[in-house]
């Protein structure tokens, strides 16, 4: 009789959180093993309670609605929560499921305390940037051609 394994398609590596100006930056850095579309949740732990921040998987809370927004890059799920206070300091956590990933979902968590936090490296700024970087690079040639055409 052949023996099934039941494979996890996704796996979070890493589980990181710095700060951005006033703002809260977690990022939820995973190993993926397929095209399967990914649902997240990013949730906080204070007081013995689990509050939703944002979510594919469930309703967000009304606090965080309109202060939270999530952007996805290549193996990596990052929160922006907006003027990060002491009262948002807690346990956060990352948990990630594939579609038709019957394992289960991956998650991690990181105890989030404003005073122990670090700055965003400047590397960061440029994966959230990107599309502006891109255009910019894209535009070069037709600076110069301009600049060209004026001499």
């Amino acid at each position: 009789l052949p023996v099934l394994q039941a494979a996890h398609c996704q796996m979070i590596k890493d589980l990181s959180a710095c700060l951005l100006g006033q703002n809260l930056r977690v990022d939820c850095r995973y190993e993926n093993k397929t095209d399967n579309p990914l649902t997240y949740e990013f949730s906080i732990t204070k007081d013995n309670r689990k509050h939703v921040i944002h979510s594919t998987i469930s309703v967000s809370e009304n606090i965080y609605r309109s202060r939270a927004n999530v952007t996805m890059h290549k193996n990596l799920v990052c929160l922006h929560l907006q003027s990060f206070t002491t009262s948002d300091e807690g346990v956060y956590m990352c948990e990630l499921k594939a579609t038709n990933d019957y394992t289960g979902n991956q998650s991690r968590n990181i105890t989030v305390i404003k005073d122990k936090l670090e700055k965003c490296a400047g590397f960061s700024l440029l994966i959230q940037n990107t599309s502006w970087l891109l255009l910019l690079l894209l535009s070069l040639p037709l600076l110069q051609a301009v600049d060209f055409v004026s001499l």
